[in-house]
């Protein structure tokens, strides 16, 4: 049997590997509970609306900041920016804790603690090329996509225990210091202090100067619009069942569920551009049978299905992204990636919200017919990708032996 040069053993047999990788989960840990930490200390003097809208600031806050931050990666190196955010995300987050209930102020830390979020998942990304043979790199996203999926159950648990601890401030804190331990452990590590961007002319608008990139980030609000719908749509179906308790049970069903797909599909070798779309048809068909509702019990199973095919789709995603990002701006065409899916995710909640107290049916509906247009939007990337390799076939020029295509 031959040595598979790919395997998730190379990936995490290689130096460095698993520092950078845990510490970058540890720092991308208020990712999951920060929101909940902002909610739990507003509704303690606020309105559950109010409380929502500090959940806003903050998620804006990161939308904005994330690509402006790996823009400043590429230009110049990873420490000094990933030391420079996590300080300023700390400050928010020590504002809100501090402002005792005062609306205006707490907005403002949130805003602040957001945008100031160190661009820990485009950084990583751009670590992998310089820390694995060519062939495992597809690997490494996956691994990295799937373990992911921990930082929203141990996230919540987190700030859970620190409330119940230290009362709802001790959730801001801890929020603030995991992401700075995270942060500092990761920056010191050898590859992020030797990374270096490429020397580039620089568009003011990256990434997005690219159309088929543009238009692949499109694809991917849609893909988080699916993904943030549902925390909403399995909170709806859990009071409908009677027991609000069960969210969370369910919601980790569906993580489990797209752990064990990532861990698979480290198994895979990455496939031509038709794999992407592929993948998001399939994201999109494991949503279908929520619509049915069962018990919780098969609920829960539907749930675990639903989430295998996640961490595959974004691998591809990811994988596509670094391979249409001009020189010079590989850091920020993933954040912006992650953006997307942020931005979705947040108009996937938004949505679902309304039509759940329409009708459950209709707010689990968002997550099939979201991840379907995303899957037809990334088919159009896709089909442009096989045309530009046809083409090139024909003109006599064949990739490179060995080359890595996009997922």
């Amino acid at each position: 049997m031959s040595v598979d040069s790919s395997g998730i053993r190379v990936v995490l047999r290689a130096p460095q590997v698993l520092r950078v990788l845990v510490s970058s989960q540890v720092g991308r840990l208020p990712t999951a509970s920060g929101p909940l930490a902002l909610l739990l200390f507003a509704r303690q003097s606020l309105s559950l609306a109010t409380a929502g809208l500090l959940v806003a600031a903050y998620t804006a806050g990161m939308a904005v900041g994330t690509p402006l931050l790996a823009r400043a990666v590429d230009r110049w190196r990873q420490p000094p920016v990933l030391w420079g955010s996590a300080v300023l995300s700390g400050l928010g987050f020590s504002v809100v804790a501090l402002t005792g209930g005062h609306l205006t102020g707490a907005v403002i830390g949130s805003a602040v603690a957001g945008l100031g979020t160190p661009p820990l998942e485009a950084c990583l990304r751009t670590l992998w090329p310089s820390l694995l043979p060519a062939t495992a790199v597809p690997t490494a996203y996956t691994l990295d996509i799937a373990v992911q999926e921990v930082i929203f159950v141990v996230g919540p648990l987190v700030t859970l225990g620190a409330v119940a601890l230290g009362g709802p401030a001790a959730g801001l804190v801890a929020a603030a210091v995991a992401q700075l331990v995270g942060t500092a452990a990761y920056a010191m590590a050898p590859a992020a202090r030797a990374w270096r961007g490429v020397p580039a002319v620089r568009h003011w608008a990256g990434p997005l100067r690219v159309p088929r990139f543009a238009v692949m980030v499109a694809g991917v609000v849609g893909i988080g619009a699916a993904v943030g719908s549902i925390a909403v749509a399995v909170t709806g179906y859990a009071e409908a069942v009677g027991d609000r308790r069960l969210s969370g049970w369910l919601l980790a069903a569906q993580a489990a569920g797209a752990l064990a797909g990532g861990l698979l599909y480290t198994r895979a070798r990455p496939g031509g551009p038709g794999r992407l779309p592929l993948l998001a048809a399939g994201l999109a068909a494991g949503y279908l049978p929520l619509l049915l509702a069962p018990g919780p019990v098969p609920m829960a199973g539907l749930l675990v299905v639903s989430g295998l095919a996640l961490p595959p789709t974004l691998t591809a995603i990811f994988l596509t992204a670094e391979r249409l990002a001009e020189p010079g701006t590989v850091a920020e065409s993933f954040a912006w990636v992650a953006t997307a899916f942020v931005i979705g995710s947040a108009a996937g909640s938004a949505l679902a919200g309304p039509l759940v107290s329409t009708g459950l049916r209709y707010g689990l509906a968002i997550a099939p017919v979201a991840a379907l247009l995303g899957a037809v939007v990334l088919w159009g990337v896709s089909a442009h990708d096989r045309r530009d390799r046809a083409g090139t076939a024909e003109e006599g020029e064949p990739a490179t032996p060995g080359q890595r295509t996009p997922a």
